[in-house]
């Protein structure tokens, strides 16, 4: 038996250049972070008792003697890339919920991945997981995702992720003393919206518009950049993070007429009003998770305003994707 820990990230900046179709011809960076909320996997070799070779449990359950009736895209195809021959039994439960922003979706193949290669008695490195991940979600799968998820859930932490070429990827961890990155934690407010959406649909839209949104792709990769330095710089006032994060924001939504809403609009809305400085959408927009740049001081009253929304602490994590269970099992 089997059990990957996967975390879940959030997004500051960058997030559009992260995007193949982007950052093959221009280069790309983001600067996420991990956080303490994640998706595990447990996973091990079905006993041969059973009238089916894979059972599979997630949202749904699904029980299959053929590897290509498995309905669910990156179960079937994580399994045809490890060329795993025996029967397999998965199970899939999550502190948060799919389709909010959050990379669940490439956690998820990020955590299954790493069961399966622990299944098959190898260790490899974090590298090689997101590389497969990036593979497998965008190359075989054909999702419209970027990369930076994969990345993430595989290394942990904060780091600055750059992008260049078809696979090339170079993590930088931001290296801040506590006292900073505290502060920074202190500053951040999660909410979920309550509307899930697809976000393989959204960022379609937006790479159709790429060629119309470079001077704004170019923009949000500088600013990248600003944000490190505001961190960086012990003297820089850290609500400087959050303005950049409201300009970061009002870029997202030229993108594509459906990295926002109405609905969402308005609660950013209130938001500000009640003493936010600055936030987004997590991912690529439409709903899911807003996260909010709130001074402490402002914390209650940005909760009272949006009591309707479902706030969400968390604090950041730094170790990626773990195995956390690995208890031998015979075999028949």
């Amino acid at each position: 038996m089997i059990i990957s820990r996967t975390p879940f990230r959030i997004s500051f900046f960058g997030g559009g250049t992260d995007y193949p179709a982007w950052y093959r011809e221009n280069g790309g960076a983001v600067l996420n972070t991990t956080i303490d909320k994640y998706c595990y996997i447990s996973c091990r070799f079905l006993p041969p008792f059973f009238g089916y070779k894979y059972r599979i449990r997630y949202s749904l359950r699904e029980e299959k003697c053929d590897i290509n009736e498995i309905k669910h895209p990156a179960v079937r195809e994580c399994l045809k890339f490890m060329r795993i021959e025996q029967g397999i039994e998965m199970v899939h439960t999550s502190d948060l919920p799919a389709r909010s922003g959050i990379g669940s979706s490439s956690a998820f193949t990020i955590g299954f991945l790493n069961a399966l290669y622990a299944l098959a008695g190898r260790m490899v490195g974090k590298r090689r997981l997101a590389s497969n991940a990036i593979y497998v979600e965008q190359d075989v799968v054909g999702e419209s995702v970027g990369s930076q998820d994969q990345v993430a859930a595989s290394f942990g932490g904060l780091n600055r992720i750059e992008f260049n070429g078809k696979e090339n990827f170079f993590v930088q961890p931001v290296t801040l003393n506590q006292r900073r990155i505290t502060e920074l934690q202190n500053h951040l407010m999660l909410f979920f919206t309550g509307f899930s959406r697809t976000a393989s649909e959204i960022a379609t839209e937006q790479i159709r518009n790429t060629a119309s949104k470079s001077a704004e792709l170019r923009n949000m990769r500088e600013m990248v950049d600003e944000a490190v330095n505001i961190l960086n710089n012990p003297n820089e006032n850290i609500e400087g993070f959050g303005k950049l994060l409201y300009e970061s924001w009002r870029l997202k939504r030229s993108l594509s007429s459906r990295v926002s809403t109405d609905a969402v609009d308005s609660m950013y809305e209130v938001a500000l009003n009640a003493g936010a400085i600055g936030g987004k959408l997590c991912g690529a927009g439409g709903g899911g998770f807003m996260l909010l740049f709130v001074p402490p001081r402002k914390q209650r009253h940005v909760g009272k305003a949006l009591n309707n929304l479902l706030h969400v602490p968390f604090n950041f994590e730094t170790l990626g994707s773990q195995i956390i269970v690995y208890a031998h099992q015979d075999s028949y």
